[in-house]
Formats: structure tokens, sequence, C-alpha cells
């Protein structure tokens, strides 16, 4: 991905406050990434353990299946950015970039960083913060460490986002008023690739207050 342009593949839009917890979710309902490493599923930012620590996730690739789940990989092409605004200009002000190597079997971490190139075009930006191996299917987290305090994660994890699917187009039909509760999960028993990155709030800058969104973006 180094020094070429990217072209934005799908993306999630999402407003902080520093004390709370927001997510977005989405699941494969845009023809041009279904079934690709660059659909984008859900986006949650939180505050860690660590309440000196702000937590970010990317999830892709939704409904997994157990049986398919072992075979699924990041792409190489693919990257994977969180673009962070912290002066409520709506134009990120940082990235945290997520590029998988496969020769490695990792996923090579950049940032927090100002980037060069900003909306729909980007480049990946500085050194690499670090780098973690890709947790396998079923075994326990590898989770990489550094001395600045950034820590990150990427591999697959049960699908977190709850939804009534059949009762949301029930509803949509107009044969319903509102949700059961409580309701079924459409997405129990899948699984997505998740990015898991952790970041001291020192390097993320602002007053308090920052908006976050996801994007996959692949190599042209």
């Amino acid at each position: 991905m180094k020094q070429k342009k990217a072209l934005l593949a799908a993306i999630f839009a999402i407003v902080l406050v520093a004390t709370g917890i927001i997510y977005a979710a989405d699941h494969t309902d845009t023809p041009a990434v279904t079934g690709q490493a660059s659909d984008i599923t859900d986006l949650y930012v939180f505050r860690g353990q660590n309440t000196n620590n702000i937590v970010f996730v990317g999830n892709t690739q939704g409904l997994l299946a157990p049986g398919s789940t072992g075979a699924a990989k990041f792409d190489e092409n693919t990257l994977i950015q969180f673009s962070i605004d912290n002066n409520n200009d709506n134009i990120e002000d940082l990235v945290i970039q997520c590029k998988y190597d496969a020769a490695s079997n990792s996923m090579q971490i950049y940032g927090p960083v100002a980037p060069s190139e900003t909306g729909l075009r980007s480049k990946l930006e500085g050194s690499m913060t670090t780098s973690v191996g890709i947790t396998p299917y079923g075994a326990s987290p590898v989770i990489s460490t550094t001395s600045t305090g950034i820590m990150a994660f990427a591999g697959p994890r049960d699908d977190p986002f709850f939804f009534d699917l059949d009762q949301f187009k029930k509803i949509l039909a107009g044969t319903a008023v509102g949700f059961n509760n409580p309701g079924t999960d459409h997405f129990a028993g899948t699984n997505v690739m998740s990015i898991v990155v952790e970041v001291p709030k020192s390097m993320l800058g602002g007053s308090g207050k920052i908006n976050v969104w996801l994007t996959t973006r692949k190599k042209v």
C-alpha cells in the first residue's frame, strides 16, 4: 500500500463522546463489497479498562459460519483505516491504519498519525507502530503491547451485534408494529474478522470529543 493511492470501498461514520460508548453496524448490504474482506460490519469506539485509553474496534466480513471462519483471511490489498477528527470539522486529523502482511500472517498498525491526504485517497503514513500475529479461530487471543501504551489484536471473533432481522422485515411490511422483547438475534452463531487497537487518549489530541469513522480502501 505504501506510496500507492487508495480508493474508498466502504465507510462508516460515528461520533464519540469521550465518556460514552457508541457503535454502528452494517452487514452485507452493499453489492460492491458483499463477501469481500473490504465489507465493514461494525465500528465500536469506547473507553478502555484503563480509563486513560480509547479502544477502536473495526469488524469486517460478517455472517461467517463457524465452519468457514477458520479459512477466513484479511486481504493484503485492503487497508483498514480508523479516521479521527478531533476539532469537529469533519476532516480526519489523525488516522490509525491497519494493513495485513501475508508473509508473516500479521496485522501491521500505523499511527495514530496525521495523514498527508484526506478524504477518498490515502497512503500508509509514517512508521509502523506495532505488529500483531493473527489469532487463529478458537485460539486464545494474541495481543501486542508497545512501550507507548498502544495495544492491538486481529483475528476472528463472534459477531457482537444483536439484530432481529426477521422482525425488522415484518415492521417494514406493516405486519408488526414493533420489536419483541426478547428478540431473536439474526447474527447469533456467526463470526467477523476483527481488528482492535487501544490507544492512550493523550495521542489523540482534541478537547474531549472526537468523531471517528472506519473505511476499507483497495489498492489501485
